[in-house]
């Protein structure tokens, strides 16, 4: 191997791990206690990263932690940890065994420590994704409440249900919106997003939260990231249906929504959008390729805002 790296699989409770080389394993709780003893453990063996899956979110407070206690960390997918595991002829799957895969395929990958969101970043995500949760819900209870228009108790009752979440998703949203208003680079990509119509407070809250690495990343790889990147699928003379795969559902879904109202008005994206209609493409696929324009022409204005307001500063 060429570093030592500790594996760590995360449940809710438990924190198993495994160094590798070596085959080093031990159990931790998932607590403040717990994750401070496992960076002690990393230290006494001269442990050069710590790797987890990014899976249900109980990895969060682990990876947060431990680089609180000075332990380089890297989250992983666990798809890509699976098939790894297959590969090498690894078909059984307990916590011991994941663990040890883990730190195995960090070392064949020479993964590196995924960088700690600053604790504003990891804030404006929190309230980015109850203010989801909110509207979801909100949804459910309209939905609930049409289906009972003939029981006025009923109704009462989720009429209340109603008026709190619409309470705090108005409380949501202006939290959002002052956590943007006062960070200036952040309000300067929000100002220039907004000039492509369509693209509102949400959508701009949801970039901020869910894809930090938009004005960063090239296009091609900021497409790949959100999964609206067409995947080759070759070999020899065939030349297979290429489709998008994995990346950030989230952000993915409300690019498919505002890049539809944004073609209305944005003559670039309305005449990309006809030019594919007109070719035969099918309706997917001109949705996918709909928001990976709008997606590429926010990133660009993302970098140049980026540099303005660099040499502003």
């Amino acid at each position: 191997m060429k570093k030592t790296i500790c594996g760590v699989n995360v449940s809710k409770a438990k924190l198993d791990v495994c160094i590798e080389p070596g085959h080093r394993f031990a159990s931790f709780d998932n607590d403040a206690a717990g994750l401070a003893e496992l960076a002690v453990f990393c230290r006494e063996h001269a442990v050069e990263l710590v790797v987890m899956e990014a899976s249900g979110g109980y990895e969060r407070r682990a990876f947060v932690e431990l680089w609180g206690h000075g332990i380089s960390c890297a989250l992983t997918n666990p798809r890509s940890v699976r098939r790894y595991a297959e590969a090498m002829g690894v078909l059984e799957k307990t916590d011991r065994i994941d663990a040890s895969v883990i730190a195995r395929f960090a070392d064949a990958r020479n993964l590196a420590p995924t960088p700690l969101p600053s604790q504003t970043q990891l804030r404006l995500k929190a309230l980015v994704a109850r203010l989801r949760q909110v509207t979801d819900d909100l949804t459910v209870q309209k939905q609930r409440r049409s289906s009972m228009l003939d029981n006025a108790e009923m109704q009462a009752s989720i009429d209340e249900v109603i008026a709190l979440l619409k309470r705090q998703s108005r409380s949501l949203e202006g939290e959002i919106a002052s956590m943007i208003d006062d960070d200036p680079l952040w309000a300067k990509l929000a100002e220039t997003w907004r000039e492509v119509k369509g693209v509102a407070g949400r959508t701009v809250a949801r970039l901020h939260a869910e894809l930090p690495e938009i004005r960063i990343l090239s296009n091609k790889a900021i497409a790949k990231l959100a999964g609206l990147a067409p995947i080759a699928d070759d070999s020899g003379k065939r030349q297979g249906k290429r489709s998008t795969r994995g990346g950030r559902e989230g952000v993915r879904t409300i690019l498919f929504l505002v890049a539809a109202t944004a073609a209305r008005y944005n003559e670039h994206l309305r005449k990309f959008r006809d030019r594919l209609i007109k070719a035969g493409k099918e309706k997917m696929v001109i949705r996918i390729a709909l928001a990976r324009k709008l997606l590429v022409i926010l990133n660009a204005k993302a970098r140049e805002a980026r540099a303005a307001y660099a040499n502003a500063t």
